[in-house]
């Protein structure tokens, strides 16, 4: 009976977050692009050693699907993860809590970008969203600094999940140049990014 209720109430989350295809959502502010991904690409090395620990999360595969229309409500809790995380975690080099480079982890109270990027992505899956449009995506900023962030996939276009910015914008809207992200159809694959510079100049002229 536990785990029928338990079931039960995971089809009640996935249907609040999620509208059937033929829906009449309205879409946040802007226009519908999604980003272009190529061919397989190197892992970074952060993300591999992050997989020996969490293997599970690391080895999730997924047929090919179009991006899921997401609900008014649905936004509302992806805006809420981004901000609530934003609030809570204090930024912080691993440096500064590891003594070394390149530890991604969950954060507890600090942590640095892909420490923010992990724990909203695991949010996110608690409330129902697939693991196949939470991913991990790497861009460089204005200046030239390695970061990342969290690539919501959407039937209204790719959202960016950032430490770096309260609210939830469209990934064109943003000032990165996008590099490459976890694969949707695998979690421990990545993927390059083939319109990021074009989208990037775009951005830049408007």
């Amino acid at each position: 009976m536990a785990q029928l209720m338990g079931i039960r109430k995971m089809v009640v989350a996935f249907a609040a977050v999620f509208a059937s295809a033929g829906a009449a959502i309205p879409a946040p502010s802007a226009t519908a692009l999604s980003m272009q991904t190529g061919a397989i690409t190197s892992q970074p090395i952060g993300h591999y050693e992050f997989c020996q620990k969490y293997r599970a999360e690391c080895e999730i595969k997924s047929k090919s699907t179009t991006a899921p229309r997401v609900t008014d409500f649905g936004w509302s809790v992806i805006r809420q993860v981004n901000l609530a995380v934003n609030r809570e975690i204090t930024p912080m080099t691993d440096m500064d809590l590891y003594g070394k480079d390149e530890v991604w982890a969950y954060p507890d109270t600090a942590g640095d970008c892909e420490d923010f990027v992990l724990l909203k992505r695991k949010r996110l899956m608690e409330k129902g969203f697939s693991p196949s449009d939470l991913l991990i995506t790497v861009v460089r900023k204005p200046d030239g600094e390695g970061h990342a962030v969290l690539t919501v996939r959407t039937a209204q276009g790719d959202f960016i999940l950032d430490n770096l910015e309260n609210d939830v914008k469209l990934w064109t809207k943003t000032p990165y140049r996008f590099l490459k992200r976890q694969a949707s159809f695998n979690t421990g694959r990545w993927v390059t990014i083939e319109n990021g510079a074009e989208v990037l100049v775009g951005s830049v002229g408007n």
